[in-house]
């Protein structure tokens, strides 16, 4: 069989050795961002893009190797089974190759081709197939076929004998790997797939008009242009089809097939042919080259969900300061909820400051009393219906407020979603649903990370056609990301929700929980060997996760790092060599830069551990996330009415999709920055351009009022705000404390769900290649 590991190897170019010391911290539970962080001298430094590679890779590999096993035993059951066959069957390296050499021998229910052996016809067309030789001689189909004439066996008439042996031939051709393998490959590179709106749907009344009459090669159909087919062909607006040369395959058959020069014989076969693709091989194939093109665009749209998920989650958090948060609201008023320091929730009341003047007026007082009594240093109001009016509100009022709360608008998508959910009920099961909606929003300026885990990644509105890709293939690589930023920005252990728990390396729910309640039985860590007094946290839950979880002010200052325990010792050592405690973390690092620490290294503590450790040292406690900044939108534009073509204008980017991004300009819909306008560069890949929460200034180009679009454009040289952040890759390494300097410039990212585009789909390098003709 395959060898899994230098299969693995050879395709991601990497050592054998290190291939299988990575499959074994597999096989010992390791997780990626453990093996990424802590076990780089075992890897060769490999980084989590890689890991999750291999894992992927690993997987499939082994699910095949099962598959081979399987098939194996059935062709050898039935005495079918060649070496040459054994042969091809083991070298497979894909699961429709390996499908296509067993569906020959795969058990099939009755056919035509099994009938017409019933009738006794199997001879007729082993002749048959004896004639298609270059060296056949002349001979006279309608005299042999009437040897077979049987009444009883339903055999009457010479054509029905030939037709009963055309369809056991073409069973068997249609069953060729080769033919197969081929004529996919063929839909795949010359393919197109054409689409209209069906007669009934009236022109413009459809969000899938741009596909009214649309046609783009198989080859090159970008993913949300294939998955906008899909979606209306499923909703029965969309007619789909897969158009492709029928008789550039058949004369491909013929070709490959047809070996005689016998007159009879060549026309027999041609015909056999033509119904062997038409009844057994085309609608089969074509499916599943619609299924590689599902395939392929799901990994591409999850591709982008992704990357702005991660964007989302690793937004600079405000810090934890005394917060009020407001969610928004026109006749059923402002629900305002007083948060502390450490997310606490403290206050509530209700206000209503866009009806009477009186009411007005009441409400900035309540605002204005809560800001004096808990000395509340951030405002976050929701940015959703009434958000515009609110912060218009706060503006007002905070006019003769001294010191001046920072205010930030707040996405809020995804926070009803969390007030109905057991999460928030079980965080607060006392409180109305509205309370624990404006509790979400001020937690998310607090911190994003920490409180977005609580909702499912699909509720928050980063997405592109997240509704349609396969859910599985979805769930998986969102819980990736997320627990690939978790791990990144490290999580206080002290203060942890039991959700952000969760996704720590190591760290079950059930665990997870289990912490939660010595936490509340025992108080506060106090450093982290405690841990392994946590019910069901043994020596290996405590080896992958401990240096994820961070004490704050504890007993041992390394606590608060991203160094592990197991390296603690050797820490120790050097700080008793050169004389520095490790209660100056600092300092101990700044020194360990300007000795020797080739005689501290061993077997399993390398150089990248310890150039880990000196960094980590330099900053203990850092927090690997940007700077908080924050940006204010322009005053007099609060719906889409109010926007000029041509106005410049400061906004978020609140999704980044293949065609282009969503810009928040505070109109409470967003606009759409096409891939055409995000510069004046030509743009292959607008993620490379623009990231989730960037703030960036555009130009209007286009306002409907009507159907609630507003293009946006980037290019003419506007220059970009100082808001802007570099895309942070969250592979491990260490934190810092989180908190942060407030500066004008970035306003935490609001979402949207994803929009179908009626913008024009440019191709070009957006375009993905789903299938590589051989």
């Amino acid at each position: 069989m395959l060898d899994i590991r230098t299969q693995i190897a050879t395709e991601l170019n990497l050592n054998p050795n290190i291939v299988q010391n990575v499959l074994d911290l597999f096989a010992e539970g390791a997780t990626i961002p453990f093996i990424a962080r802590y076990r780089k001298e075992r890897t060769d430094e490999m980084n989590e893009i890689v890991l999750r590679e291999l894992e992927e890779r690993f997987t499939y590999l082994t699910e095949l190797a099962a598959r081979k096993e399987s098939i194996i035993s059935s062709i050898e059951s039935q005495d079918k089974l060649t070496p040459e066959l054994r042969s091809k069957i083991e070298k497979c390296l894909s699961k429709t190759e390996l499908e296509d050499l067993y569906l020959p021998y795969k058990p099939k229910r009755r056919t035509r081709a099994t009938i017409a052996k019933e009738k006794g016809l199997e001879p007729l067309a082993e002749l048959i197939r004896s004639l298609n030789l270059p060296t056949a001689q002349p001979v006279e189909l309608e005299v042999e076929a009437a040897k077979y004439i049987n009444e009883e066996k339903g055999v009457k008439t010479t054509t029905e004998a030939l037709a009963g042996a055309s369809d056991i031939i073409a069973e068997s051709t249609a069953d060729k790997a080769n033919l197969r393998a081929y004529i996919r490959e063929y839909i795949q590179s010359e393919g197109q797939f054409t689409s209209k709106i069906k007669d009934d749907v009236e022109e413009g009344s459809t969000k899938y008009e741009m596909y009214r009459k649309y046609s783009a090669p198989v080859s090159k159909v970008a993913p949300h242009n294939l998955l906008a087919l899909f979606r209306g062909e499923s909703e029965k607006v969309i007619s789909l089809d897969l158009e492709f040369s029928e008789d550039d395959i058949c004369d491909y058959l013929a070709e490959q097939e047809i070996k005689t020069k016998v007159p009879a014989v060549r026309q027999f076969y041609q015909a056999m042919l033509k119904d062997a693709f038409n009844r057994l091989m085309e609608t089969s194939l074509v499916n599943e080259v619609r299924a590689e093109c599902k395939l392929q665009a799901d990994i591409g749209s999850i591709s982008n969900f992704e990357t702005n998920l991660r964007e989302l989650l690793l937004s600079a958090p405000a810090g934890m300061k005394p917060t009020l948060a407001i969610d928004p609201g026109f006749r059923s008023g402002c629900k305002v909820a007083v948060l502390s320091e450490t997310g606490k929730y403290l206050a509530y009341e209700a206000v209503f400051p866009h009806q009477a003047a009186n009411q007005r007026q009441q409400a900035a007082n309540t605002v204005k009393q809560f800001i004096k009594k808990y000395n509340i240093q951030l405002i976050a109001i929701g940015n959703g219906t009434a958000g515009r009016e609110t912060d218009q509100f706060v503006i007002e009022l905070l006019a003769d407020v001294e010191p001046k709360p920072i205010k930030v608008m707040v996405n809020e998508s995804g926070a009803s979603i969390y007030s109905a959910s057991d999460v928030a009920i079980s965080e607060f099961p006392d409180l109305d649903i509205t309370v624990r909606g404006a509790i979400s929003i001020g937690r998310r300026l607090q911190d994003p990370l920490a409180e977005l885990v609580k909702i499912d990644p699909k509720s928050i509105g980063v997405g592109q056609y997240q509704h349609d890709v396969d859910q599985k293939l979805l769930r998986k690589k969102l819980d990736d990301t997320v627990e690939s930023c978790v791990n990144f920005v490290g999580v206080d252990l002290n203060t942890a929700s039991k959700e952000l728990l969760t996704f720590v390396s190591g760290l079950s729910p059930a665990v997870a929980n289990n912490i939660i309640a010595y936490r509340n039985e025992h108080g506060a860590f106090k450093n982290r060997k405690q841990l392994l007094k946590v019910a069901k946290l043994g020596p290996k839950a405590y080896e992958q996760a401990a240096g994820f979880l961070r004490i704050r002010d504890g007993e041992n200052p390394l606590d608060n790092t991203a160094v592990h325990p197991e390296s603690y010792s050797i820490l120790a050592a050097i700080s008793k060599d050169v004389n520095i405690p490790l209660t100056e973390p600092t300092k101990l690092g700044a020194e360990l830069k300007h000795i020797d620490l080739k005689k501290y290294l061993t077997e399993s503590l390398g150089e990248p551990t310890l150039r880990d450790i000196i960094s980590e040292l330099e900053k203990p406690g850092r927090d690997p996330r940007a700077e908080f900044k924050y940006a204010t939108f322009k005053e007099g534009i609060q719906e889409i009415k109010d926007l000029v073509v041509g106005m410049e204008l400061e906004g978020t980017v609140t999704n980044v999709a293949n065609f282009g991004a969503f810009v928040d300009v505070g109109v409470h819909q967003d606009g759409l920055v096409h891939v055409s306008q995000l510069s004046d560069n030509f743009v292959s890949d607008p993620s490379q351009v623009v990231k989730v929460g960037q703030v960036v200034k555009v130009k209007v180009l286009e306002v409907n009022v009507q159907l609630k679009r507003v293009s946006l454009s980037m290019k003419t040289g506007l220059s970009t705000p100082t808001g802007n952040r570099p895309s942070v890759q969250p592979v491990a390494r260490s934190n810092k404390p989180q908190t942060s300097s407030v500066k004008p410039a970035q306003v935490l990212p609001k979402t949207q769900p994803a929009q179908e585009s009626n913008q024009p789909a440019t191709l070009a390098d957006l375009q993905r290649k789903f299938g590589k003709k051989k």
